[in-house]
C-alpha cells in the first residue's frame, strides 16, 4: 500500500468503526432499551438475568476502545490535510466529551445504581426516576454518537476530494 493510501484506509476504517458504534447505540436505543426499562424495576432485574451471558457492557468499552484509537490515528494522519482536519478533530471531540465523558459522568453511576445496587438498596421509585434520567440522557448520547459518525464522514470526504484534486493536479 503506498503512503498516500495509508491515510486513506485508516480514515475509511475511522469512518466505518464510527458507524457501527452509532448502529450499536441505535439497535441498543430501539431494540434492548424498551425492554430494559419498560417495567422497572422488575425489568432492570429481568435484563441482569437476561444478560448474564453478554450485554451492551461486553461490546461498548472495547468498541468505544478502538473508535478512539481510530479517531486518534486519522487526526493525525489528516493533521496535514487542512479541509479535512477540524472534521476529524471535531469528530474526536464530539467522541471524548459527548459520548466518553458524557457516559464516564452521567451513566456509569446510573448504570451502579439500576444494575449493581438495585433494588437492594434503593427504592422502586428512585430506581424508576433514575431510568427516566437514563433514557433521557441517553438521546444525547445517541445525537453525539451520530454527530461523530458523521463528522467523520465528512472529514473524509473532504480529505478524498483534497486528495483527488492534488493528484488531477499533478
Amino acid at each position: 500500500m503506498r503512503a498516500s493510501a495509508v491515510p486513506l484506509a485508516v480514515s475509511a476504517a475511522y469512518v466505518w468503526i464510527a458507524m457501527v458504534a452509532f448502529g450499536g447505540i441505535s439497535v441498543e436505543t430501539i431494540v434492548i432499551y424498551p425492554n430494559v426499562f419498560h417495567n422497572v424495576p422488575s425489568s432492570l432485574a429481568q435484563s441482569m438475568e437476561f444478560f448474564t451471558v453478554t450485554g451492551p457492557a461486553d461490546f461498548f468499552p472495547p468498541m468505544g476502545l478502538v473508535t478512539a484509537i481510530a479517531a486518534v490515528a486519522t487526526v493525525a494522519l489528516l493533521w496535514r490535510a487542512r479541509p479535512a482536519r477540524w472534521w476529524v478533530t471535531a469528530s474526536l471531540g464530539s467522541l471524548a466529551i459527548g459520548e466518553w465523558l458524557f457516559s464516564v459522568l452521567y451513566f456509569w453511576p446510573r448504570n451502579d445504581l439500576m444494575f449493581e445496587e438495585g433494588i437492594a438498596v434503593h427504592t422502586a421509585e428512585v430506581l424508576r426516576q433514575t431510568a427516566v434520567e437514563f433514557e433521557t440522557g441517553h438521546w444525547l448520547r445517541l445525537g453525539m454518537s451520530a454527530l461523530t459518525a458523521t463528522l467523520a464522514f465528512v472529514g473524509f470526504l473532504r480529505y478524498q476530494r483534497e486528495r483527488t484534486l492534488v493528484r488531477s493536479r499533478a
